[in-house]
């Protein structure tokens, strides 16, 4: 036991030789160990604070669920690297299902589902969107669109008037059931009876009615078409409109069997080639629509030609015309003859009237 007067004796530090601390219990040290207490203290009232603010911190909004942010969560928009570690107070809303921070619903950029870039009555994707429905401005190769009356997505053409035939495969084969266009189109031609037509496509042949109704169009108004005579006119009605003949784009197989149907063979080589006509059914060959024939190609004729072509020569025996000749080498065919097959060293033409004339061959 040591004397009360040597209380004031140093302990040894252990930190190093040569130093010596204060004992603790001496008056002269009262005021650092204070100080610790102090710091200690303030520390604690830190600490209790934050935690109390978190049990104290507001429920998130209904449909939302707290949670604390993770180094490199997308939704914070940083890379992991450069995201600070979370800290007990940051809370943030992860949205359920259905709203904007779960990304199915519409965002404040404009991205999302019902908003513009997405849905089904905007611009950007779905039905009426572009690449699936009608582009305002026209804009996408060969204007993509969906078939009328919601039909089934198509891959956009080539515009025909610049390319001999289209790329890509043909189906040979589609359901056998046609979607019919449901426009009523203007009355083409000045004077005569008006004929009312039909536009159907068959479904899963992967072409619209909407542009097949187009080209049909562009072979019927002219000038050159039927209507220039004078002594009838042709108007496109809806398919659900009474008609007086139907123009009908159908896959060969389909093809082959419409027209065998009417006592018609198509087939060259044992496949169905070319189109036919029955009485009030005008039937196109999916395969030519899109193809045209070897010896249009080999001139460089545009495919819109051979569409005007073929149109015109079936709604022609439609009309009561037959096939006819080539007149003479050099000289435009005759819409009337069977250009699909050859030329008999005539020029591709697809128009019964040149000149404001009837223009036609020797009949066969």
């Amino acid at each position: 036991m040591l004397p009360a007067t040597d209380r004031s004796r140093s302990v040894p530090d252990r930190s190093g030789p040569g130093r010596s601390l204060p004992d603790p219990t001496s008056g002269g040290s009262a005021r650092p160990a204070f100080a610790r207490r102090a710091r200690f203290f303030a520390l604690s009232l830190a600490l209790g604070a934050a935690l109390l603010a978190v049990v104290d911190a507001p429920d998130p909004p209904a449909g939302a669920v707290a949670t604390t942010v993770e180094p490199g969560d997308p939704a914070a928009g940083i890379p992991a690297a450069d995201q600070p570690a979370p800290r007990v107070s940051e809370l943030v809303t992860a949205a359920l299902p259905g709203s904007a921070a779960d990304g199915s619903g519409p965002r404040a950029d404009g991205s999302g589902p019902g908003s513009a870039g997405s849905g089904p009555e905007s611009v950007g994707s779905g039905p009426g969107g572009a690449g699936v429905g009608p582009v305002a401005d026209g804009s996408g190769v060969g204007s993509a669109r969906s078939a009328e009356r919601g039909g089934p997505v198509v891959v956009p053409e080539a515009d025909p008037r610049r390319v001999p035939r289209l790329a890509g495969t043909t189906p040979s084969a589609g359901s056998g059931r046609f979607s019919h266009s449901d426009r009523t189109g203007p009355v083409l031609g000045r004077s005569g009876k008006v004929l009312r037509y039909r536009v159907a496509v068959e479904r899963g042949a992967g072409a619209d009615v909407g542009s097949f109704a187009d080209g049909v169009h562009e072979a019927l108004v002219g000038p050159g078409s039927w209507v220039d005579g004078g002594r009838l006119r042709l108007r496109q009605v809806p398919g659900t409109a009474g008609h007086d003949f139907t123009v009908y784009l159908a896959t060969p197989r389909t093809a082959g069997r419409m027209c065998a149907a009417v006592a018609v063979d198509i087939r060259v080589d044992g496949r169905p080639y070319t189109s036919c006509r029955g009485p009030g059914r005008v039937i196109i060959n999916l395969e030519r629509w899109r193809t045209s024939v070897p010896h249009y190609v080999r001139a460089g004729t545009p495919l819109a030609v051979y569409r005007q072509y073929v149109v015109n020569h079936e709604v022609g025996h439609e009309l009561g015309h037959r096939h006819e000749r080539c007149p003479a080498p050099g000289r435009p065919a005759p819409v009337m003859m069977q250009q699909t097959l050859f030329l008999h060293g005539c020029t591709p033409n697809p128009w019964p009237y040149l000149d404001g004339r009837r223009y036609a061959g020797p009949r066969r």
